[in-house]
């Protein structure tokens, strides 16, 4: 990870790889749990799609949370229809590495959901998480309800406010309604099941989000 994009800065859309229209095979199911990674999902059940750098940790907390239905590694937030991984860490597609993660909201809640997030990458660092340069790195998170949207914009001001008063910059987290999220290939499913000694990116900022302000 890391290895290929050093772009700093966000593709234009004409500019942008142009893709292809067939999408890449999606396996059948979770390699961990078993679970489709496709919808439909049960009635019930809700869904995000978190960008926090390297999609194999990402996708890794997620599915080791209970509540969680099912996650998925993939591309989001860019413009390039259908993306490889080798043109996502060009920077050329306007991706970042996301997670999707659906979850019964009766067992687990957004809070949750957005507390995992804010403490496990850094939201402060733009176009990288740590050593892994790029745009494809950003921190982003993609709502799917206009619920979702109202607590991770609070979200953000509580963790945000937390970060600067220990001297972190402003997070720069995008915070955007979900567009088209592209399934990345077969083997960065769940890569950290198949891979246990793989690599996790560990960029935080070490501050917990404060859960009782919510």
């Amino acid at each position: 990870m890391g290895l290929f994009g050093r772009s700093s800065k966000m593709v234009a859309a004409e500019q942008a790889l142009p893709g292809r229209s067939t999408p890449i095979p999606v396996p059948p199911a979770h390699f961990v749990n078993g679970h489709p990674l496709q919808p439909p999902f049960p009635d019930g059940l809700q869904s995000v799609v978190l960008g926090m750098g390297c999609f194999w940790g990402a996708e890794e907390l997620y599915w080791k949370l209970p509540g969680v239905y099912t996650t998925a590694a993939g591309y989001a937030g860019g413009f390039t229809e259908n993306p490889t991984y080798e043109e996502t860490c060009t920077g050329r597609t306007g991706h970042t590495e996301a997670v999707l993660v659906v979850f019964d909201p009766a067992q687990v809640s957004f809070q949750q959901i957005l507390a995992v997030f804010w403490e496990s990458h850094d939201p402060t660092q733009g176009m990288r998480q740590g050593n892994d340069l790029g745009s494809q790195y950003r921190s982003a998170l993609y709502w799917t309800s206009e619920e979702q949207r109202e607590q991770a914009e609070a979200s953000a001001k509580v963790y945000g406010d937390v970060l600067a008063a220990r001297g972190f910059d402003p997070i720069t987290t995008e915070i955007a309604p979900l567009g088209p999220f592209f399934y990345a290939e077969d083997y960065h499913q769940q890569y950290l099941a198949k891979v246990p000694n793989g690599y996790r990116c560990h960029s935080t900022t070490g501050i917990p989000y404060p859960t009782s302000s919510g």
